[in-house]
């Protein structure tokens, strides 16, 4: 099944809610017919102390941080926001801000409406800082945490409000990290290529973007962003597969725009060109057409030109704007990398220094 991720950001008008049942087929070795025997008690006295003992970290964590988590009204839409500082900057993502400059945020620890103003938004990391025009007493920041710590397995809290339903939390693991993932311009989105990005379970829907991705330490180390999609039925969700903006990016965004208003080093790889995909005879995908580059920028310098038809850089095969932007995402700014072109009908390799987006 192929996946294709959508961004989280929800509508202000009413949504309906689903609701669905479950069953749970047990299979055992019971042989014969009546009652299946009991566990022992000191053993459902060892299990209920566990659940208890669960319970009580999953009720600390959301006391903890769920105070942290705003909703945030962007013009008709609705998003989550993490607060980042005790000076009322609230971290949230870019496609949840839109276009808009002012906006209505609503905490947990009250009902009063507050105004915030964007700071600055970057949409190439679909990442965007907001501030309260006045700080209310009592508002809390959240704690961050250790992208290098983060494993898969770990239980996570997804926090945010979905669908509009505020100070919502779901549970889930981390199912995997280091994730590539490009993000649908439909209604919205930004499109940008995001990587190592952190997949987890735990339920991400329209409202969710911008929230926290907590872990049993009560540290934020995502920002929930994603959630997949499976164009075989119709586009709807793939349940249980999301993903999150690692914290070491959120950081380094967020710091930049706070103290200078702007990313300055966005740490991205790229070429330096503005491309477009391009297809063989039989229609299907085949390179990314270069149709301007940037004077003095990474292309330039490797002497590629308007024209060249860029299929491979090292061992990524480029077929399309968003495999090149994939491969792309894998690398670092300054690195040398082979790519591979035709120019005419001829092929080519040029040894590329990348250079940031």
């Amino acid at each position: 099944m192929d996946a294709t991720p959508s961004r989280s950001r929800a509508r202000r008008s009413p949504a309906p809610l689903a609701a669905g049942a479950c069953a749970l087929a047990l299979a055992g070795g019971c042989a014969g017919p009546g009652p299946a025997p009991s566990a022992a008690p000191g053993r459902q006295a060892v299990v209920s102390r566990a659940a208890g003992d669960l319970e009580d970290q999953y009720q600390t964590v959301i006391r903890a941080v769920l105070p942290s988590v705003v909703q945030i009204a962007a013009g008709d839409g609705l998003g989550s926001g993490v607060v980042y500082d005790d000076k009322g900057h609230i971290v949230t993502n870019a496609h949840v801000v839109g276009g808009e400059k002012t906006f209505d945020v609503t905490v947990a620890t009250g009902e009063k409406v507050l105004k915030a103003s964007l700071v600055s938004s970057y949409p190439e990391q679909d990442l965007a800082v907001i501030k309260l025009d006045d700080v209310p007493q009592g508002l809390r920041a959240a704690g961050f945490g250790d992208t290098d710590e983060v494993e898969v397995g770990q239980i996570v809290l997804a926090m945010g409000s979905p669908l509009g339903l505020s100070s919502s939390v779901t549970q889930g693991i981390v199912s995997a990290v280091g994730r590539t993932v490009s993000e649908s311009r439909s209604g919205g989105g930004t499109g940008a290529t995001l990587a190592d990005m952190v997949q987890t379970s735990a339920a991400i829907n329209p409202g969710n973007s911008g929230g926290a991705l907590v872990n049993l330490d009560s540290e934020v180390i995502g920002i929930p962003t994603l959630a997949a999609t499976d164009p075989q039925v119709g586009d709807s969700a793939a349940p249980g597969i999301g993903f999150a903006i690692p914290v070491s990016m959120v950081r380094t965004v967020a710091d930049q725009i706070i103290e200078s208003g702007k990313v300055t080093d966005s740490g991205r790889a790229a070429l330096n060109i503005t491309g477009r995909t391009v297809v063989d005879e039989d229609y299907k995908p085949a390179g990314v057409a270069i149709v301007s580059v940037e004077k003095n920028g990474a292309a330039a310098k490797a002497g590629l030109r308007a024209g060249d038809i860029i299929t491979r850089i090292g061992d990524a095969r480029v077929t399309t704007i968003t495999s090149l932007s994939e491969a792309l995402a894998a690398d670092d700014p300054g690195r040398k990398v082979t790519v591979r072109y035709t120019r005419g009908d001829a092929e080519k390799t040029a040894r590329v220094t990348l250079g940031e987006i």
